[in-house]
């Protein structure tokens, strides 16, 4: 283990060169103290300490900064947190299991406070909603995964931050990342609400304008509720391109397509639904959108050639069917349709299917061409359609 004189040496050394970036002439503010060393102690010696006492110092930082991310201290056995949460063992440990937070002592105090104040925010819900356990169970899963990336992807980001900013091994740039999180965590934590709402808005925004119209009495419920352009954008020869790529080289390229696709996707007036290592799943609301969202993806020269890793182009198919959503993910005939489409399809080209390309027939900003027609696994002979712009 590293001892804790090292991160506090790490960090001033990030402070004094966060103080050199600052204008000339301009009085920088007093460094802040990294949170190994609050509340203030003497000053470490250059030397690791004894083994004894470094142990002792390692578990007094990481029980301190746990507090301050969780809000206080574990004080609570999972008995006393049922207890004052007003609700039996077993639900409690199913909850937490459902976060991705399995209970691994009962006996240990592995709970506080604000883990019983959620706890009895939420069973308040679901009393008051009627919700039966596979809606609990789809909800509280919902926030596990999505936090537990979430919080994954932000760490993940700020030690390749700490690293080349300050020059750092990836050891020390993770101890800089421990000791800056309390002072990070409050601002992550208000722009994640912020975002959330944002989605949560967009999300009703579409449902009233797709539904509002709607009478229950054309509703098919043997049918996917929800009509939607589905797509795939796949890199071309993906495990031939990275397959002598190091760490560094390989985390650029996928992020250099992560990113512009999502840029590409987004602009075009598309959703992402999720990426899939070396491919990337879409949604529109309408064919024409995204029919605009799979040509830009496969057109966009923002997804090569910059920066020191050039990333292959892409092969892109486009679907318009309906689907099921749930999971943050998109289900049904269709998805399957787009993802072999591409599979089938020529680099930086779109293929759709022939019911696709009927609904963009007559926009005069596209041209069809149909292609000879393919087996597909699992779904048999389908004449592709090759999209392009008139």
């Amino acid at each position: 283990m590293i001892a804790t004189a090292r991160v506090i040496a790490v960090t001033r050394m990030a402070c004094v060169q966060l103080s050199d970036d600052r204008p000339d002439g301009e009085v920088p503010p007093t460094p802040p103290q990294p949170f190994s060393s609050r509340p203030a102690s003497p000053q470490p010696s250059a030397e690791p300490p004894v083994h004894g006492h470094g142990d002792a110092v390692r578990r007094s930082t990481a029980e301190r900064l746990d507090e301050v991310l969780l809000g206080g201290p574990r004080t609570l056995a999972l008995d006393d947190l049922a207890q004052d949460a007003h609700l039996d063992a077993d639900a409690v440990a199913d909850y937490w299991r459902w976060l991705g937070l399995p209970v691994t002592d009962p006996a240990d105090p592995h709970f506080t406070e604000a883990d019983a104040q959620a706890l009895r925010e939420i069973s308040a819900l679901f009393a008051r909603e009627e919700l039966d356990e596979r809606i609990q169970t789809t909800l509280v899963r919902s926030m596990g995964h999505t936090t537990e990336r979430l919080a994954l992807w932000q760490v993940e980001a700020l030690v390749e931050h700490m690293s080349r900013r300050f020059g750092l091994d990836d050891t020390s740039a993770r101890l800089l990342v421990l000791d800056r999180l309390p002072d990070l965590a409050p601002v992550l934590e208000r722009q994640l609400l912020h975002a959330w709402r944002r989605q949560l808005a967009a999300v009703a925004g579409r449902f009233a304008v797709e539904f509002s119209g709607a009478r229950a009495a054309e509703d098919d419920s043997a049918r996917l509720p929800l009509p939607r352009a589905v797509g795939f954008a796949d890199i071309v020869s993906f495990t031939k391109r990275t397959a002598g790529l190091g760490s560094a080289e390989l985390a650029e390229f996928v992020q250099l397509f992560e990113t512009g696709a999502r840029d590409q996707i987004t602009a075009a007036g598309g959703r992402v639904v999720k990426t899939i290592g070396d491919a990337v799943l879409f949604v529109a609301d309408d064919p024409a959108t995204g029919a605009d969202v799979a040509l830009a993806l496969a057109e966009a020269p923002t997804l090569r050639g910059q920066g020191d890793v050039d990333v292959p182009p892409v092969r892109v198919s486009l679907v318009w069917g309906r689907v099921l959503s749930r999971f943050g993910d998109v289900f049904g005939t269709s998805v399957n349709l787009a993802a072999r489409l591409t599979e089938i399809a020529e680099p930086s080209t779109v293929l759709v299917d022939p019911g696709t390309a009927e609904r963009l027939r007559h926009d005069r900003r596209f041209a069809l061409t149909y292609e000879p027609a393919q087996e597909l696994q699992g779904l048999g002979t389908v004449r592709p359609v090759r999209l392009e712009r008139a």
